[in-house]
């Protein structure tokens, strides 16, 4: 029912009200199904009253308080380099069953670095993230993995954080000699 590869951004104005938020403000985020998906909604203090009082009111599948920051302009990076959580978004971004597993890792990762910030789930499968700083909301399926499913994990999310953190190098190709060719003739090799 759920997909679990979503991102969700964190709005810079109450859904509600369309009023901007003012840095520091405390808002609420809330966490609709829709679909096969997930719908954010993020309301100012005053919204967020109106709606508990309404008894028609959709019951949201997630809610939290958070308070704007608004985002930072990104650093310039001389380099585009590769992290925990470049390869977590490239993974969210592919959609691939196979790497429901390095997608938990990355955001458990992530969360043991204050980068993501676990938020309320009513289920036992899908874990709700929210990262600092941008607001943004990363919906992780819980595999449930077992200590025998660790290793293989750590080492495919090892493995491709090496393996796409270091730029690949070009192939330099010798000129090709008249030395050189008959040194490296297949025919000699066989």
């Amino acid at each position: 029912m759920q997909q679990d590869w979503n991102i969700k951004a964190r709005s810079e104005a109450c859904d509600a009200t369309g009023r901007p938020f003012d840095e520091g403000e405390i808002f609420h985020a809330a966490l609709f199904i829709e679909g096969q998906g997930f719908r954010r909604s993020d309301l100012c203090e005053e919204a967020w009253k109106a709606r508990s009082l309404d008894p028609s009111a959709e019951p949201p599948f997630s809610a939290w308080r958070s308070r704007f920051e608004p985002p930072a302009p990104p650093p310039r990076e001389p380099l585009p380099r590769d992290d925990a959580e470049g390869m977590l978004r490239r993974l969210i971004e592919s959609n691939e069953p196979a790497h429901t597993n390095t997608r938990f890792l990355l955001a458990v990762m992530l969360e043991r670095k204050r980068v993501l910030k676990p938020q309320p789930s009513p289920d036992k499968t899908t874990l709700i993230y929210e990262r600092t700083g941008t607001g943004e909301t990363f919906i992780i399926t819980d595999p449930h993995l077992s200590l025998s499913d660790l290793v293989a994990v750590q080492e495919e999310v090892s493995a491709l954080l090496s393996g796409l953190s270091a730029p690949a190098m070009p192939t330099v190709q010798e000129p090709v000699t008249a030395e050189s060719e008959t040194a490296s003739s297949p025919a000699e090799a066989a």
